[in-house]
């Protein structure tokens, strides 16, 4: 796990939902992925399991999926 250098993804409005955050950081390719993927169990949000694909984020928080970290950050 990457923990020390996430990949920063930028948004414009917070918050945002998480899948459309998964789909952001091309990490799947769309709402039905995400869905599958959230329900999995194979995303965290800030070191949390989390199965509720509306879950809003905001700056600063830390998604984990596939091993990656990604940072949320407003633009």
């Amino acid at each position: 796990m990457h923990r020390h250098n996430p990949v920063q993804i930028s948004i414009n409005k917070e918050p945002i939902r998480l899948s459309q955050f998964l789909k952001l950081a091309n990490v799947v390719q769309d709402g039905l992925e995400a869905k599958i993927r959230i329900s999995e169990g194979k995303v965290l949000v800030n070191d949390s399991l989390e199965i509720r694909r509306g879950r809003k984020l905001y700056a600063n928080d830390r998604v984990q999926f596939d091993n990656t970290v990604f940072q949320v950050i407003k633009s």
